[in-house]
């Protein structure tokens, strides 16, 4: 070996020398301090454990280094341009799935003045959930979850028959997905018993509401009002962009895709509002619907609140709303039957008129 490549001692008061690191795939002898090399080790360590924990190394934020001998803080410099990248990432998709929407004939219909709205409801759907019968009781995945929804909305549109309808509003989102990542994990990070891999759930997902959809306007105009929920916050915002750009050449629906925590709509002198039901408290949602909706508020007869969240049926009247959550279509998972929290499966639907408010209540029991 060379001199210039041998291992030096302390010279003149100077810092050892190390003997080098690995840089890349190849091994180079450069010139570091011992200190120094703690230090790389260390940002290689933490790159490392980023990686093995399915995390980009560039969304870290920041960290914190100690040794015997030093405390080096760092911030990463890139982590500020991460919603910068997925808004880039969102625009792109949508972008290039324009270049791919069907085109769909506008259809003329005739406005009804003793009409009905139909809202159509199927929530915390959780597509890739996995529950078996030989724990619970009764089985649950993909392919299930896809046909539950079919089955859901074929019923609700047959029990509908007799009323007059001439607006549907669709609810999307409310954990329309079970995951969120590669991990199998909700967006906060809770593992889940998943079925399938997530890409192919997505597009499952995807092609259940394109079908539904497609059902739909046959029957009347439509309105799809997406609901962020807690298990899928990004992909089911991805998801539902999907499905509005899909659309983007039908003139009969309409989109309200924004990732708004709680979305208002008026039929007659009705005014319903949508949300999750992960966030804001029951209690709270008509004085928040007085706040964020004043002038159909002012003008509204009738004032419902549709949640979901929690897979079971309640319904409360309160003194300016009517609050109703909704049952889910999945049944429990070893987590929640281990716990004890055993629900109804089923997909729901209501009739508003025009004058009277919500007339009826449709159940698909599964």
């Amino acid at each position: 070996m060379q001199d210039k490549y041998k291992k030096q001692g302390s010279k003149n008061g100077k810092r050892p020398l190390s003997e080098g690191v690995e840089e890349g795939w190849h091994q180079k002898r450069i010139r570091v301090y011992k200190d120094e090399l703690e230090v790389v080790n260390n940002l290689r360590r933490i790159r490392n454990e980023a990686i093995d924990n399915g995390l980009d190394p560039k969304d870290v934020k920041h960290g914190w280094i100690k040794n015997d001998n030093s405390s080096l803080f760092f911030k990463n410099p890139n982590f500020n341009n991460a919603q910068e990248n997925q808004d880039k990432f969102v625009k792109d998709l949508v972008n290039s799935l324009k270049e791919h929407s069907p085109n769909y004939p506008t259809i003329k219909r005739v406005k009804s003045k003793d009409g009905h709205l139909l809202v159509i409801d199927p929530a915390d759907v959780h597509v890739g959930k996995l529950c078996t019968v030989f724990e619970t009781g009764k089985a649950y995945d993909s392919q299930i979850a896809v046909q539950r929804c079919l089955d859901g909305v074929d019923g609700i549109l047959n029990k509908s028959n007799g009323f007059n309808i001439d607006k549907i509003v669709f609810i999307g989102g409310n954990d329309i997905l079970h995951v969120d990542n590669a991990k199998n994990t909700t967006t906060s990070g809770t593992y889940q018993d998943a079925s399938g891999m997530w890409y192919e759930n997505f597009m499952f997902a995807k092609q259940l509401y394109v079908d539904i959809l497609e059902k739909l306007v046959g029957i009347a105009d439509v309105s799809f009002v997406f609901n962020p929920s807690n298990h899928d916050y990004t992909n089911g915002f991805f998801l539902a962009n999907v499905i509005e750009t899909h659309f983007r050449n039908c003139k009969n629906i309409t989109f309200d895709c924004s990732i708004a925590h709680r979305k208002y709509f008026s039929y007659g002198n009705s005014l319903i509002g949508t949300t999750h039901g992960d966030g804001a408290k029951q209690t709270d949602l008509g004085s928040l619907m007085s706040i964020e909706c004043k002038k159909e508020w002012g003008t509204a007869e009738h004032r419902y609140f549709y949640t979901h969240h929690i897979h079971h049926k309640t319904a409360k009247d309160f003194i300016n709303v009517t609050v109703e959550s909704l049952r889910s279509p999945s049944p429990a998972d070893s987590w929640h039957h281990r716990n004890g929290y055993v629900n109804t499966p089923a997909i729901e639907g209501f009739i508003h008129s025009k004058e009277k408010g919500q007339v009826a209540r449709l159940t698909n029991y599964f």
